[in-house]
């Protein structure tokens, strides 16, 4: 088993579960009931690195990976019929828990080191992510897997979120506006746009969690068990006021 360091950055996994939750229905209050705020969308991007960072900080806290794989397991098992209800996706579109259970067992295989496990545990578990079309497929288990690997340095992580955003967000829309600020006069200044406007892409905003993700803060703690019943809560309470509204 691999041995243990000082996490760098913030450890507080109960504060960032909460936070992380909070964005997470801003985006998807945003896709059900506000379809005309793609502000809301733009906030939900920071949900998921910080799920992906509380998942790395879990899995060097935890004292039992197979119990810890389990939750998440039976937690996205039940939340798949809502995910589909709520959001309208299929079975062939699995809810984020996929990509969170994929990336815990290539952490566990890098950790435990077995049969050359932290070598081939990694690249197998990104295939598995794009054959079952888990949720930000192999990106968001590369995700995970590169947050684990600097997650000693702040530096470290605050590049790596940096460079992810730079690439993910290229391959994503155009932020043009922002709560009805046009954008184009800010990034058309040379110096500006040059270093700004990769980020204003949808999924480049997800840089907006680093500092969440490494500013040490006081832990708020949520019951193990809350932690993982909010994702289904909460898809059915947006699912009851988009029915009523």
């Amino acid at each position: 088993m691999e041995k243990k360091g000082v996490l760098a950055g913030n450890t507080a996994t109960g504060t960032i579960k909460w936070i992380a939750l909070i964005f997470m229905m801003i985006d998807h209050s945003g896709k059900m009931l506000f379809p005309g705020v793609p502000e809301m969308r733009m906030l939900g991007r920071i949900a998921f690195p910080l799920y992906c960072w509380a998942l790395v900080v879990g899995c060097e806290f935890t004292s039992s990976m197979p119990r810890y794989l389990l939750r998440i397991l039976i937690t996205g098992v039940i939340s798949q019929p809502l995910y589909m209800i709520a959001l309208n996706h299929t079975w062939q579109e699995p809810s984020v828990f996929l990509t969170l259970f994929l990336s815990m067992l290539g952490l566990w295989g890098i950790r435990e080191k077995k049969w050359g496990s932290h070598v081939w545990a990694p690249p197998v578990v990104m295939v598995l992510a794009v054959v079952t079309h888990a949720d930000y497929g192999w990106k968001g288990v590369l995700l995970v897997f590169l947050l684990y690997a600097v997650r000693e340095r702040k530096g470290a992580i605050a590049a790596v979120m940096i460079a992810y955003c730079l690439y993910w967000g290229s391959t994503s829309s155009t932020v043009s506006s922002i709560f009805g600020l046009p954008l184009k006069p800010l990034l058309s200044l040379p110096a500006v746009g040059t270093i700004l406007s990769p980020f204003f892409r949808l999924q480049g905003m997800a840089v907006l969690a680093l500092p969440l993700m490494l500013l040490p803060m006081e832990n708020i703690r949520m019951p193990k068990i809350l932690g993982y019943l909010l994702y289904p809560l909460h898809l059915l309470v947006l699912w009851g006021l988009e029915q009523i509204l």
